[in-house]
């Protein structure tokens, strides 16, 4: 996206299939920034494992922490990458130190730095005792493993350096006598994290990592849905749409809806069924992906990631299958913490109605029409930088100048039972797109107020799921809301 290349972040996940000696990959590239954690969480359910990455010199940072949680629930391994070594970094102990303290998890170094900044000189793999040298004359590029009979080898001190070397020996010895070694059982249940050290950048220390994905990470794993656990080896096809992304390809002007394949095999034009929706359908064009390419495929298994083009059929959440109905967990909203009121700038009330709504079905936002007052909705977002994501699409994407002005409410909560005649204070009453009643409360002491003294009144921090009708069925006109 144009935005993605201004900010010099990455606003969306992309889903990726590559070959890595004689291995499928299927990889969920996801945004760092914690504005689009949703996102990111959604990714996350999708996979079988997860590679961290973790900056040398800042060490496990906010997002990664309200991430790792999610990984934790869900019982996800996790592979860490210890990156930009060869740039000023943390000691690898307190690195080390700081992954078990924050995250509560035990961090088990296959192989270890040597120095860091001007005097990295490499990572030593415990297991192999091979140490791969960092030549910065030739970044991107390093020499063969060289192999060390012992680490006492005198041509390993003088290519390091008496004092680095020392200190290197001591980190090592710490490592070896107090720390944990890694175990392939204890990763795949969860409760250890190997790590790796060196420089993405500099294409140094990557090879060993991969060779890690390969090795260490699991199959496609069992999901559990309403029939039972539902096995990679099944033989009927089940899967669950993750992730909906409009106007892939800007000459088509569609919207693919990204499939994770949780069972047997798929193959183009067989007939799906959307359990949503108790409907089936034909996936007459499927398609696997690499970032924003895209080709056609005829069939996919387990484990892989599809693309389905998206004629208004799928909502994120939906599980396809073929044979009995089934039904996967929902996958749940994170709860709106920024609210604006979205006005078109222009006339293309039409264009400003269709990127709003197709905006909304990709899970960008909340949308919330107001029961009495102005006409143009008011939109909840996870983080405030979405408002210029929203704002960036819709004129890049449908053609329409909108703004967006933030308004002072600090959460929506659906009502789950009972009638409200009045919020009360200045919280207010709205819908969303499915007229089911929401309140707007204008601090969190507000709906603490409101908790305390409506105690037959449930309220729902995200959405109740819509089993019959899909979003696309219904279209709302900005416009024709009654003042």
């Amino acid at each position: 996206m144009e935005l993605e290349q201004k900010r010099g972040i990455s606003i969306t996940s992309a889903a990726l299939e590559f070959e890595l000696k004689n291995h499928r990959m299927s990889l969920i590239d996801t945004p760092g920034h914690n504005d689009f954690s949703e996102d990111t969480y959604r990714a996350l359910i999708a996979a079988d494992g997860i590679v961290m990455v973790i900056d040398g010199a800042s060490g496990v940072e906010g997002q990664t922490r309200k991430l790792f949680e999610v990984c934790r629930r869900h019982r996800l391994p996790i592979l860490t990458f210890v990156n930009k070594l060869d740039r000023p970094s943390r000691d690898p102990l307190e690195l080390l130190d700081d992954v078990e303290r924050t995250l509560g998890i035990a961090a088990a170094p296959v192989n270890w730095p040597v120095g860091s900044a001007e005097r990295f000189r490499g990572v030593y793999d415990l297991r192999s005792r091979t140490l791969l040298r960092y030549e910065r004359e030739a970044q991107g590029q390093y020499r063969a493993p060289v192999v060390l009979s012992s680490l006492d080898d005198p041509d390993t001190r003088e290519m390091v350096g008496d004092n680095l070397y020392k200190h290197f020996r001591e980190s090592l010895d710490v490592i070896r006598e107090a720390g944990t070694s890694f175990d392939l059982t204890e990763y795949r249940a969860g409760r250890q994290t190997p790590l790796f050290f060196g420089s993405a950048l500099a294409n140094f220390g990557i090879e060993p990592f991969l060779q890690a994905l390969i090795d260490f990470t699991p199959p496609p794993q069992p999901h559990l849905s309403d029939s039972g656990v539902v096995n990679a080896t099944d033989e009927r096809f089940t899967g669950f749409v993750f992730k909906i992304q409009a106007n892939m390809d800007p000459r088509h002007r569609d919207r693919v809806a990204f499939v994770r394949v949780c069972s047997g095999r798929f193959t183009k034009d067989m007939t799906l069924t959307n359990s949503r929706l108790a409907k089936s359908l034909r996936a007459s064009r499927a398609y696997r992906f690499f970032g924003r390419d895209r080709e056609t495929i005829k069939v996919a298994y387990a484990g892989d990631i599809i693309g389905l083009v998206n004629p208004g059929r799928f909502l994120i959440g939906d599980t396809l299958h073929s044979g009995p109905t089934l039904r996967f967990p929902d996958l749940p909203r994170f709860p709106a913490e920024h609210f604006g009121r979205i006005r078109s700038k222009d006339t293309r009330y039409k264009q400003f109605d269709e990127g709003v709504k197709q905006l909304e079905e990709e899970g960008l936002m909340q949308v919330f029409f107001l029961s009495a007052g102005r006409r143009e909705p008011i939109i909840g977002v996870v983080g405030a930088l979405q408002y210029d994501v929203i704002a960036s699409r819709l004129k890049n994407e449908y053609g329409v100048m909108a703004e967006i002005q933030p308004v002072e409410y600090a959460a929506a909560r659906w009502l789950g039972s009972a009638d409200v005649s009045s919020p009360g204070g200045s919280n207010v009453m709205a819908v969303d797109r499915h007229d089911r009643h929401v309140i707007l409360f204008e601090s969190e002491w507000g709906l603490r107020y409101f908790e305390r003294h409506h105690p037959d009144v449930v309220l729902l921090a995200e959405s109740p799921v819509t089993r019959a009708t899909p979003v696309s069925s219904r279209s709302t006109k900005y416009g024709s809301r009654p003042q």
